[in-house]
């Protein structure tokens, strides 16, 4: 027995040995690339070893019920300032240290989870919970473990049976019959959750990795090969698929919602609309949707590498069938161009750019601005008198296809400015001689305009070839490139920041976000994360001017409908209720809140205040003369032959029919050709 237990434990040190140097090589493989590649590097020190053990700790913890205080203070002496000398020295030893302290706490949290089964809880106790929105201090100790849980459980508990009707008389009658199938089926998906967590065996490495990269901005990143070609098929407008969405119940329950007829989910011939997915499987693991995260199970789903999946499914109270499916090359029409007109007399056209995806492998000209000078060229043989840019919640994508989107606008001249690591200035100059579409334009933009589309923006927005219309946008003025970290292998790649743009003026929107000509409030502006909220984002600055250019129109021209369109807006309801409306937003997510009593009538008056602002949310619209949106002639003419599109394409046009946004940019270009 000494002979085996002494291999084993040989065994085992050899392979964590092997592990930290295959880490620490992919690390300093990473730091290599950033030093000599990135906009901005910086050295690997103290503050970098602070960044990445905080971001790690919070990632396996943020409830901080997982590790003891004398673990973590434990642990923040051995490698809060020393992560640094450790990785540069080649000894990634800690992240199994780390991990297997991890481990322990999940394996004693779940056997605390399964004595809390056989023990009633005591609801008349007196107790208050605190929520916090910033992570706070490790508190843990050892004999206060069951007491802590105990706690997150009876909210739980008190917060599901709350969500079980809207009749608090109702709920204290069948209270014990409630809530002992409320804590049953909590407690099983807690002690799931924590069982899954286990057993995959969950590596801490692209953690680290990722952690290490974001110390520099945000948008570095370390992707394995299968993380790469997700993220290259999110640039492109055909990817394998399903053929189907899902959304998520008010139990939180995964349920298909469309499923597309040309796809391979409906040739299944086994699959309807509102069948319950009740797990995953990629063949290597499975994912019970009741007790895994919702980010892993959309990495399962969504995967390049995962080409066949089998669901679980459940149809009404009917028992579970396992249906396998073989992903098909497909058409995501959420990531596609589209195009309408408004109004019989006023003829406008709108186009919708989802993203600037990408035609990736350089010949089938499926790219975002080849297929936007489709939708122009259509709805100009039906005589547009404007043109509505529709860039709301377009997160960016090809910088190419913006900078290509760009020339078909403007006429001719410099359009931007590049400064790569070594301060070197680059004129990005309109790629095309001439424009495209020679009438008024409006864009529209939110807070999650994003990278390329705000390069765009602001391009257009400098020459004065558009009026930008909405909240103010992201912030995000750099460019990444994919590198191999180690091409005779290609396995490991780095998505790196390697230029940060300027604008035609030597302004940057870097940080700050483009300001539209007509600011306009959306829902939640005060809760979406903007470039600033990231600590370690690439601070805003500016060039001195250098470049001449020739505005498509005066400035001032500009100004006026601005003035006009905003004067106009100073009374609108539907906008002064949307500010009305995030002020009690604001309230409930931002401001710290008081603690809340562990009692029924407290928990259920909390979830009466919150389904109050969901249903005034959610119910809200524009109670304006609707807008008159239809097809060009020739997308009836298409709509006809590919009749499968029709149902789409009407949704798309009904939601538009209620656009307060649209509607305002339909009046703004009233106002230019007024003007004329």
């Amino acid at each position: 027995m000494k002979k085996i237990g002494l291999l084993f434990l040989l065994t085992t040190t050899f392979l964590f040995s092997q592990n930290s140097a295959q880490t620490c090589d992919i690390l300093n493989k990473i730091n290599a690339v950033i030093q000599t590649e990135h906009l901005r590097p910086k050295p690997v020190d103290d503050s970098l070893s602070v960044y990445v053990f905080d971001n790690l700790i919070n990632e396996l913890d943020p409830s901080r019920n997982i590790f003891y205080k004398t673990e973590y203070d434990e642990m923040a002496a051995k490698y809060r300032l020393n992560l640094d000398d450790l990785i540069l020295e080649n000894d990634c030893s800690f992240l199994n240290d780390i991990t297997s302290k991890y481990i322990a706490g999940l394996k004693r949290t779940k056997e605390v989870l399964e004595k809390m089964q056989n023990v009633p809880f005591d609801y008349s106790k007196k107790d208050t919970i605190r929520f916090y929105k910033k992570t706070f201090p490790f508190y843990l100790k050892k004999e206060d473990v069951e007491k802590v849980w105990q706690k997150k459980i009876r909210y739980q508990i008190l917060d599901d049976i709350a969500e079980s009707s809207d009749n608090l008389d109702s709920i204290k009658a069948n209270f014990k019959t409630i809530e002992e199938k409320s804590r049953k089926l909590i407690l099983s998906n807690e002690i799931c959750r924590i069982s899954t967590l286990l057993e995959t065996k969950t590596k801490q490495d692209e953690n680290l990795y990722n952690f290490f990269c974001t110390y520099f901005d945000p948008h570095t990143a370390y992707f394995s090969d299968d993380s790469k070609s997700s993220f290259v098929a999110s640039l492109s407008k055909e990817h394998l698929s399903l053929g189907m969405t899902v959304n998520l119940n008010e139990k939180n329950e995964i349920i298909v919602h469309e499923i597309d007829p040309n796809g391979p989910a409906y040739q299944t011939g086994q699959i309807k609309k509102g069948d319950q997915i009740i797990s995953v499987s990629n063949n290597k693991e499975t994912l019970q949707v009741s007790c895994s995260s919702l980010e892993s199970i959309s990495t399962m789903i969504l995967s390049e590498a995962n080409k066949s999946l089998t669901l679980t499914l459940k149809r009404n109270s009917g028992k579970n069938f396992d249906v396998y499916i073989e992903k098909q090359v497909m058409k995501d029409e959420e990531n596609s161009v589209f195009s309408f007109i408004i109004g019989k007399e006023s003829k406008i056209g709108y186009i919708k750019i989802p993203s600037f995806y990408a035609d990736l492998d350089g010949n089938s000209r499926k790219g975002c601005a080849d297929d936007v000078a489709r939708e122009v060229i259509k709805l100009e043989r039906d005589n547009i008198k404007g043109l509505v840019i529709d860039l709301i919640d377009n997160g960016g994508g090809s910088m190419e296809e913006a900078i290509k989107l760009a020339g078909m606008f403007v006429d001719y001249g410099p359009i931007s400015i590049v400064i790569d690591h070594t301060q070197e200035k680059t004129v990005i100059n309109d790629p095309f001689k001439g424009v495209i579409y020679r009438g008024p334009i409006v864009i529209l933009v939110n807070s999650n305009t994003a990278s390329a589309s705000e390069f765009f923006s602001s391009i257009m927005q400098d020459y004065n070839r558009a009026l930008l219309l909405g909240s103010n946008t992201l912030g995000k003025a750099t460019m990444q490139t994919i590198l191999s970290l180690d091409e005779t292998k290609n396995t490991d790649f780095l998505k790196i920041t390697i230029n940060k743009f300027y604008r035609v003026t030597g302004k940057s929107h870097q940080y700050i976000g483009v300001t539209p000509d007509v600011v306009l409030p959306e829902f939640y502006e005060d809760v979406y994360q903007k470039e600033s909220d990231f600590p370690t984002a690439i601070k805003n600055d500016s060039i001195a001017p250098f470049l001449k250019y020739k505005p498509y129109v005066k400035r001032s021209l500009i100004d006026k409908i601005a003035q006009k369109s905003s004067a106009r807006l100073a009374g609108n309801y539907y906008f002064n209720d949307i500010k009305r409306i995030n002020q009690k937003i604001d309230q409930l997510i931002n401001t710290p809140k008081a603690e809340l009593p562990m009692n029924l009538d407290a928990v259920f008056q909390q979830k009466k205040m919150v389904d109050s602002l969901w249903k005034e949310i959610n119910t809200f619209n524009d109670e304006n003369n609707p807008l008159d949106v239809y097809n060009s002639t020739v997308n009836q003419f298409l709509l006809g032959a590919y009749p499968n599109e029709k149902t789409i394409n009407q949704y798309q046009m009904d939601q538009l029919k209620i656009n307060p946004y649209l509607n305002e940019a339909v009046n703004i270009i009233v106002d230019f050709n007024s003007s004329k």
